[in-house]
């Protein structure tokens, strides 16, 4: 289970650094896949908002380096899961052609929950 925890952990955390680190750096490749009406609609309005794209992936990048951390890592697993969970919904919802790989993420993000369920339970508890 301990090498399970560490592969998974690594393995998030290099898919979401990867992710910010070609967004801030420009090197998404100059030609996007092509989009349906409703993707496009979505992605219009997350780019109309400035701030929220730059963001979401802050996000993505301190949560994948809290992940390659032990100790944060369950800090880490919340931090990043509502990244996750709307990527999920977005494939879901308006792209499902990626959507096992997208599924996976979230599998390994429950994954982390679960293995860290210790230490969650003080925050819960009374």
């Amino acid at each position: 289970m301990k090498i399970a925890v560490i592969v998974v952990r690594v393995l998030l955390a290099a898919m979401y650094i990867y992710a910010s680190v070609i967004f801030f750096f420009n090197l998404m490749p100059k030609e996007m896949p092509a989009m349906s009406a409703a993707q496009t609609t979505f992605m219009s309005g997350v780019m109309a908002s400035v701030y929220l794209m730059p963001l979401i992936k802050a996000t993505e990048l301190i949560g994948g380096i809290l992940l390659l951390v032990n100790r944060t890592a369950p800090l880490a697993a919340v931090l990043i899961f509502p990244v996750t969970l709307n990527i999920f919904l977005y494939h879901a919802f308006l792209g499902p052609k990626d959507l096992p790989m997208v599924s996976a993420m979230l599998l390994l993000n429950l994954f982390l929950f679960y293995a860290y369920r210790a230490r969650y339970l003080p925050i819960v508890s009374k």
